[in-house]
């Protein structure tokens, strides 16, 4: 941690930081490689000025990157290919899914029994990215339309940056099928493998009510967590996020009041929500600022903070269906597949943080677990974070979700509730 008061940017120019900013150092895993991100994966809180976590500075390289063109190799590789397969230094990519799933189809891809193969959405852009998200006053300045205007172009062409490339879904709950002696079902599933199932039977009636879960699911959590862990001393659920597609009452996000809203969207690019510095950032901001905390209130010194995060600590996303998933499962990717590979980082840009989230370009040997017709009762793990660096343990999990073209096609889309949480010990 730094408490910085000046800080040099890369063109030497110096910038008046806030004397309070939390700073982490770049904490990557012993034998992995740098990540792809901007100022050499230092935080943006490095940038602050005058309070502002860096968010303008983050804005600013974002117009900066569009200006320069940056990115605009990969649209033209995509928009240039001809019709069908697309090679790539990644393996054979596919516009659409459909296009996949005929490769799939014509090669005979097969999977193990409870497995499918499917088509995954990936990046094909290694470069940083920058997303500003729907809250930023920017969009409601009217000073900054042009502004607005590049980064929107700049957002749906993002999306387009992305191709899909076939994968092999292994049936998680025949984990140990594939590594003899490791139930799915314990914390050394997640210490190998990043990715783990756990048992809920909850109480709580209505997923939609975001009191009701913060009142109920919430500590439930808390209770699995600590159970599951042996030596974890504290488990913190600091929010959560509900999806259905189909769902018709309101929708409507209310941070203020702690209510998520419902997603209508399924995330469907291979991602990870943390890293390295968001990781302890987001700990930290919880811990001694409760900031979008909808759990337990945390009043924490930075001084307790510190001690607190000088032990070990992870993030867990926790993901329980509210009926059995049909379309849209959840998938995870194991740890060891691409432990050696860089990620690629997303900064998300609010008016008082910027996030940092990261994304992958595909690699054949990517193993990837699912979770077929996930029942209400299961629950599926995923790390985002780990704080522990020496190789001895998984770092993170990365994950997406699929469309099954072996489902009827008026098949329910999934509808769950995905808690996330830091468990320390």
């Amino acid at each position: 941690m730094a408490q910085l008061k000046v800080n040099e940017t890369q063109d030497g120019a110096t910038t008046e930081t806030n004397a309070s900013a939390y700073v982490p150092s770049l904490q990557i895993t012993k034998g992995q490689p740098a990540p792809i991100a901007a100022n050499g994966g230092l935080s943006y809180m490095s940038f602050d000025r005058n309070g502002d976590a860096g968010t303008e500075s983050a804005t600013e390289a974002a117009l900066t990157q569009i200006a320069d063109g940056v990115g605009q190799s990969s649209t033209d590789m995509i928009d240039n290919a001809p019709p069908g397969p697309i090679e790539t230094e990644w393996g054979v990519g596919f516009r659409t899914y459909n296009e996949c799933v005929d490769y799939i189809r014509k090669n005979n891809i097969e999977a193990p029994e409870g497995g499918l193969a499917l088509p995954l959405a990936y990046t094909v852009r290694e470069q940083s990215s920058y997303s500003i998200v729907s809250s930023n006053a920017l969009w409601q300045d009217p000073a900054r339309k042009a502004d607005a205007k590049a980064l929107r172009k700049d957002e749906l062409d993002n999306k387009r940056r992305s191709l899909f490339f076939p994968h092999v879904m292994r049936d998680a709950r025949r984990l140990e099928e594939y590594y003899p002696g490791l139930s799915p079902n314990s914390a050394e599933s997640m210490d190998r493998l990043g990715l783990s199932l756990a048992h809920c039977e909850s109480k709580c009636e209505d997923f939609y009510d975001s009191a009701e879960v913060e009142r109920v699911f919430y500590p439930e959590i808390e209770k699995l967590l600590l159970e599951f862990f042996p030596g974890a001393t504290d488990a913190l659920v600091y929010n959560h996020d509900v999806f259905d597609k189909d769902y018709q009452g309101d929708r409507t996000e209310d941070q203020d009041n702690k209510n998520p809203g419902v997603n209508a969207n399924y995330a469907n690019l291979v991602h990870n929500d943390l890293n390295d510095n968001s990781g302890r950032v987001r700990c930290r901001e919880l811990l001694t600022k409760n900031l979008r905390n909808f759990g337990r209130e945390q009043n924490y010194t930075e001084a307790e903070a510190d001690a607190k995060m000088s032990q070990r600590f992870m993030s867990i996303n926790l993901a329980k269906p509210m009926e059995t998933v049909q379309q849209f499962p959840f998938v995870l990717c194991a740890w060891p597949s691409f432990a050696q590979q860089p990620y690629i980082t997303n900064y998300r840009v609010y008016d008082d943080r910027v996030g940092e989230t990261t994304r992958f370009t595909n690699r054949p040997e990517h193993e990837w677990y699912w979770i077929p017709q996930q029942k209400p009762t299961e629950v599926s793990m995923l790390k985002c974070y780990d704080s522990i660096t020496d190789g001895s343990v998984s770092r993170y999990s990365f994950h997406t979700a699929c469309v099954d073209p072996t489902v009827s096609e008026d098949a329910s889309c999934r509808k769950n509730v995905v808690v996330r949480s830091y468990v320390f010990f």
